[in-house]
């Protein structure tokens, strides 16, 4: 147990609280005008003590800078460069300039749903404006990603003061004003829409078709290699993800780390050993065999040779991996499962599949009505309806 013991000051008679930590150090709380107040603040500690959420007042005093660095380190070993990448930047232009110098246990729940709004208006503080680019940004509102991305650090560096028993609970979780992200509508090619845009690619024609028959991600597309295409079988085996970080290109396992084998149709078998054609083994597939694709911009200032086909071809303006979703669209009203197209696509789960595609599946519904309407008909048949004139 703790104690209370009175001491003199030049203001008059005061009380100290003295106490163990759980780990039996010695602690202390000076300057309670009141023995009531100090009995009651030790009453407060030992009651914490015993029920196991006791946060010691020295440890609380670290900073969500010095944590904050100390949790992007771990971050770096576990997470995927671009993932990394995000996460960095958005605790160096966002959490930081704001948090860095506030201890754990100073940071307010009001006060972090302030700055969430003031994220959302474009008024929060940022880090310096080290660029044209950074520069531009300044004052402009934040889009939902961003906003929750750098709630989210925050979040999580506290989530790791509350397991380190630094402070009782999160203050960050549990807001009301959090933005919602909007999903864009996708974006669905016909077999001619395919066609026409692959012919108007040239030399990436194949690779066009490869996107919008096997719904690989652009970083598996350009991390194919040739010892990955079992022609005999028409599979594809999905092994590295090539992502441009910056100016670098890190390859690494595919997004959700799981390899699978995705199928390519009968059309696709000669333009893909046409590509196989004077290269080894582990030469890329797509390429020159030595250099990774670059992931053409589809940004207005730009001209890549996919803006550049999509014009030609007659087609809206859309980015390479709405190629993605045409390939789920071209799949499932070709009359695809929803299991095997979740296969197909590499998405953790098939209610994943349902939950992005889901307008998708509209049709279905219809189908499934007309069908429960047959079933019935061949059921009840030979049963009339009773006539309620007849009872009269």
């Amino acid at each position: 147990m703790g104690s209370v013991e009175p001491y003199l000051t030049a203001a008059g008679r005061r009380y100290r609280v003295r106490w163990r930590t759980p780990d039996h150090k010695s602690r202390q709380k000076r300057g309670f005008e009141r023995k009531a107040d100090a009995e009651r603040y030790l009453r407060t500690v030992e009651g914490a003590k015993d029920r196991g959420e006791y946060v010691d007042p020295a440890s609380a005093r670290v900073t969500v800078g010095e944590l904050g660095r100390e949790w992007l380190r771990d971050k770096e070993a576990a997470l995927k460069p671009s993932t990394y990448r995000a996460t960095a930047d958005a605790w160096r232009v966002y959490v930081e300039p704001r948090w860095g110098a506030t201890a754990v246990a100073g940071v307010q729940h009001s006060a972090v749903r302030e700055w969430v709004q003031q994220l959302s208006d474009g008024t929060a503080p940022t880090a310096r404006k080290d660029s044209p680019r950074a520069a531009a940004q300044a004052g402009r509102p934040k889009s939902a990603t961003v906003v929750l991305r750098a709630h989210g650090v925050l979040a999580s560096v506290l989530d790791i003061a509350v397991r380190d028993r630094r402070v009782s609970r999160n203050v960050a979780r549990g807001l009301d004003n959090m933005p919602r992200k909007v999903s864009k509508a996708h974006v669905y090619l016909t077999h001619d829409d395919v066609d026409r845009l692959a012919r108007h690619a040239g030399e990436h024609g194949t690779l066009v078709l490869t996107a919008a028959y096997t719904g690989l991600r652009w970083g598996e597309l350009t991390g194919l290699r040739v010892r990955d295409v079992d022609a005999l079988n028409r599979r594809l085996s999905v092994q590295e993800n090539a992502v441009k970080v910056g100016s670098e290109i890190y390859v690494g396992t595919p997004k959700t780390h799981a390899r699978r084998v995705v199928p390519y149709p009968a059309f696709l078998g000669l333009p893909i050993a046409k590509l196989c054609e004077g290269k080894g083994r582990d030469a890329l597939l797509f390429g020159d065999g030595l250099v990774h694709v670059v992931r053409p911009r589809t940004s207005e200032s730009s001209r890549s040779w996919f803006l550049t086909a999509l014009e030609a071809a007659g087609l809206p303006r859309m980015t390479i991996h709405d190629l993605r979703h045409t390939a789920a669209s071209l799949s499932i009203s070709s009359g695809a499962n929803v299991k095997a197209v979740q296969r197909m696509l590499g998405h953790k789960s098939a209610a994943m599949t349902l939950d992005v595609y889901a307008d998708l599946f509209d049709e279905d519904l219809g189908a499934v009505a007309d069908a429960l309407d047959r079933a019935r008909s061949e059921a009840v048949v030979a049963i009339p309806w009773p006539n309620p004139a007849a009872r009269r």
